[in-house]
């Protein structure tokens, strides 16, 4: 299935809570989701890195 087919249809609303799939706002991929963030851990990390989410920086120890 590509991927707007799959946009679409996690849009849709579902019969059963379960069914539901959290998705990255920005690219919609449906793995490695941060609730908090709303994004994935790619678009996390991307967008971390450009100091484009308050609080977040790279650590170091």
């Amino acid at each position: 299935m590509s991927t707007k087919a799959q946009k679409i249809k996690s849009e849709t609303p579902r019969k059963f809570a379960v069914q539901h799939r959290n998705r990255c706002r920005l690219c919609g991929r449906p793995r490695a989701y941060y609730r908090k963030f709303g994004v994935c851990r790619i678009c996390f990390r991307n967008l971390a890195s450009r100091g484009l989410i308050p609080g977040v920086k790279k650590a170091s120890w």
